[in-house]
């Protein structure tokens, strides 16, 4: 493997995760949503990551070395957060409320996970870099 393939490799993951933080972020600015144009509470998102395959398998390592993408967004199957709130504009005839399936302090470990994702693909790409340089340098 090349440091032109390494730094696209690490592109895409730098891609699929900032696609995992703009979902978290929606899931975390609905977490209160209770009415949808769909109907019904909001429904937690997932991203479903996929590893990409190589078409040409010229060795097995390379084969499991070509980067990640966003195969799906899912919404969660969880069930809903029920609340009894007979004053809500969305409560049943018994005085209970539909919230969303989004638990604040998952949705917060999983950005901070995928934070950290990113931050790992930064530096591999800063090491690249470094690396590109130092060759550059070798013929001067």
């Amino acid at each position: 493997m090349n440091l032109i393939d390494a730094l696209n490799i690490s592109a895409t993951g730098l891609y699929a995760q900032r696609i995992r933080m703009n979902i978290i972020s929606a899931n975390l600015a609905n977490v209160n949503t209770t009415r949808t144009p769909q109907g019904g509470p909001y429904r937690k998102k997932e991203v479903i990551f996929k590893a990409i395959e190589k078409e040409d398998f010229s060795s097995e390592l390379e084969r499991y070395l070509q980067g990640v993408k966003v195969l799906k967004i899912v919404e969660s199957k969880k069930p809903f957060r029920i609340v009894y709130d007979p004053t809500h504009p969305d409560a049943d005839k018994n005085g209970y409320v539909k919230y969303p399936n989004v638990n604040i302090i998952e949705e917060m470990v999983d950005l901070i996970s995928a934070e950290k994702s990113y931050e790992a693909n930064i530096a591999a790409i800063n090491a690249i870099k470094n690396m590109i340089n130092k060759s550059l340098e070798i013929g001067r």
